[in-house]
């Protein structure tokens, strides 16, 4: 065997796993992609010899070893081939998310000191071009989709095709470069760099290893029993962690299939096409799922609805106990039974859920009502709890172990504590984290000597071993009475209603907890239609009587089961208000991932922070809005001011 194959054999790099593939699994299926309605596939040989391709193609235009190359554009098989010829060159891929506008794509590409970067289509390509001044470092520029890219003649843009002909030429004549390349490469080389969502501050670059990756990825493997049949359906965003683990990593060392949808648009219909067996999706996607069918049963004939109603109660009282093997009245049994037939299991099925084994949920807190639905109509849906900086893989919830208010215990090979100062969980993982790119300070700040990373969260361990996060430890405060305040909790408690999109608690140091409240416009839009109630638009509805009196309802309900938790009976809301405006990434207001920018909002609507505690009951407002062409305009409205009914806590604090 040659030095060569044997450090092919090793395996400790993507693409050493890779070329394993294409050789004991070369037919297999390895992509799939829905284009123009028709699903597309590529086998294991075919994608390891497109990436060959394109690998050569990029060393023939200069890409190097410790290069950076940006990636940017939705989940598509031909970028994550980026990925790994990239690697295979011992270069660093970089991506970056395909909705950032184009001063965040700047700030990714300039921070990394991009050299090339690949885009999926033209969109991608004039937000690059767009902002080329602020990229001293960037030589190229390649393109996947070439439609309309016809008129641009720039020396530095390349098509995605033109450079694998060109690697392909460059490999006839360098037979042996590709395998050496990839011999060279070791476990412990950086193999993704991807970037924070920028919650606090500007996002930082994290530097992941083979090794890291590689061993939290198998380990999770195991841990759930993943084999090479199994389907995912890859929609979220290649920049995120979490995809990257489960659509790149662990698909790599498992071998299964990786479905990329045609569309942001077509996800719900090509999850339908596919039904995988292996899912994953962030908490704001099972809300946005549940608020569409609230919709659609809101829509349905009156029996349909009682039909629903009558079953999801029965769901409600005994589907958890069933799903997990637990004794039921032989009645509930029956009824769950019926309720199989006529609701649960139609549903599952417009879903696209009926062939899922494996479905997971991470990423921020998830609300429990929500989980519990999910779970009470027979989808075993689990947490899991992770960062970026540690691969996503800390803490997974097993079959039979699962808690609506825990993400569940430290998985294999990691360890979590809680600090018994702060309050803040410490965790250890196979999947540390290198550094942050260019910032050593901020990375001795996370990770401290014997390798514990402080994640910012706050957390307890509970009776049952498992991991309780409350919220972001810097978020978590408490009213002047002393009462514990828990934002993401009760805004999460908030979102459950199909008509809240999004909520922002407000009450540190504060006499009592107020909320902002961002309707759902489809969900409101649908009642407002059904009642006769006219509109012009998002904030014309949000101003609406009617409307309030139906977010104060849902206020009002999550106050009673406040007051029914000793510890946060004192959370409840007392006053709220309805935004003009949907809180926006585009605006700075939410990160890519959606999750609430709290400095931003505080700093930018102070003013309707303070009104919520004057005692007022309106506020004139006016705001810079950001539209998706780009265009910027002001929005004007006079928003009221609700107080909402609280109640005897039921329990005292222990």
């Amino acid at each position: 065997m040659s030095d060569v194959q044997a450090a092919i054999e090793r395996y400790d790099t993507f693409p050493k796993i890779l070329l394993r593939n294409a050789e004991t699994m070369g037919e297999k299926t390895a992509y799939r992609e829905k284009d123009l309605g028709i699903w597309q596939s590529w086998t294991w040989a075919e994608t390891a010899d497109n990436v060959r391709a394109l690998a050569c193609g990029l060393a023939a235009m200069g890409l190097k070893r410790g290069d950076k190359i940006g990636i940017v554009g939705s989940n598509r098989p031909r970028l994550y081939w980026v990925f790994a010829a990239a690697q295979s060159l011992g270069a660093v891929p970089v991506p970056a998310y395909q909705d950032a506008v184009a001063e965040e794509v700047a700030y990714v590409l300039n921070h990394a000191d991009a050299r090339m970067v690949v885009c999926e289509d033209q969109e991608q390509v004039d937000k690059v071009l767009s902002v080329m001044e602020e990229l001293p470092a960037l030589e190229a520029i390649l393109y996947e989709d070439d439609r309309g890219m016809r008129h641009y003649d720039q020396e530095y843009l390349h098509y995605y095709d033109t450079v694998q002909e060109k690697g392909r030429a460059f490999d006839r004549d360098n037979p042996d470069f590709f395998l050496k390349e990839v011999a060279a490469g070791k476990g412990e080389d950086v193999a993704v760099m991807v970037y924070t969502s920028g919650t606090t501050g500007r996002p930082k670059g994290v530097m992941h290893s083979h090794r890291a990756l590689i061993e939290s990825a198998r380990l999770a493997a195991e841990f759930e029993g993943l084999d090479p049949s199994d389907e995912v359906l890859s929609y979220l965003p290649m920049a995120w962690i979490g995809d990257h683990f489960f659509s790149y990593a662990q698909h790599l060392i498992i071998g299964y299939t990786v479905n990329c949808p045609e569309s942001a648009d077509t996800v719900t219909a090509d999850l339908k096409d596919i039904g995988p067996t292996y899912y994953f999706a962030p908490p704001a996607v099972f809300e946005s799922i549940l608020t569409q069918i609230h919709i659609r049963m809101e829509d349905a004939g009156k029996f349909k609805r009682w039909l629903f109603d009558t079953f999801m109660k029965v769901a409600d009282r005994v589907g958890v106990d069933i799903l997990e093997g637990r004794p039921v009245p032989l009645k509930d049994r029956l009824l769950y039974a019926l309720g199989e037939i006529l609701v649960y299991g139609p549903l599952k099925n417009n879903l696209g859920m009926t062939r899922i084994r494996r479905i997971f949920t991470g990423g921020a807190a998830m609300g429990p009502d929500v989980f519990k639905f999910f779970r009470s109509i027979g989808i075993n849906l689990k947490q899991l709890y992770g960062q970026t900086e540690c691969c996503a893989y800390a803490c997974m919830q097993a079959n039979g172990d699962v808690y609506a208010d825990t993400v569940g215990p430290a998985a294999p090979g990691c360890e979590v504590l809680i600090d018994s100062e702060t309050g803040e969980v410490m965790i250890k993982s196979p999947g540390t984290f290198v550094g942050y790119y260019k910032n050593e300070k901020s990375t001795k700040e996370t990770v401290n000597d014997e390798g514990w990373i402080h994640t910012g969260d706050a957390g307890i361990i509970a009776d049952n071993g498992h991991l309780k996060i409350i919220d972001r430890a810097k978020d978590v405060g408490r009213l002047r009475d002393g009462s514990l305040f828990a934002p993401q909790y009760i805004e999460n408690k908030l979102k459950f209603f199909s008509y809240i999109r999004e909520a922002v608690a407000h009450g540190h140091d504060r006499d009592y907890v107020t909320a902002f409240i961002n309707i759902d416009i489809n969900a409101v839009g649908n009642w407002a239609e059904r009642n006769g109630i006219g509109y012009s638009g998002y904030t014309d509805l949000a101003t609406r009587k009617e409307v309030y009196d139906l977010i104060q309802e849902a206020i009002e309900s999550v106050n009673r089961d406040l007051a029914a938790d000793a510890d946060l009976a004192g959370s409840q809301i007392r006053r709220f208000l309805i935004l003009h405006k949907e809180l926006d990434a585009d605006d700075g207001e939410l990160t890519r991932t959606r999750k609430v920018r709290r400095v931003v909002i505080n700093e930018r609507y102070g003013n309707l922070i303070e009104a919520l505690y004057s005692g007022a009951d309106h506020v004139a407002v006016e705001a810079q809005v950001t539209f998706e062409d780009g265009r910027s305009g002001t929005i004007k409205a006079d928003l009221s001011i609700r107080d909402v009914k609280t109640f005897e806590p039921l329990r005292k604090a222990s």
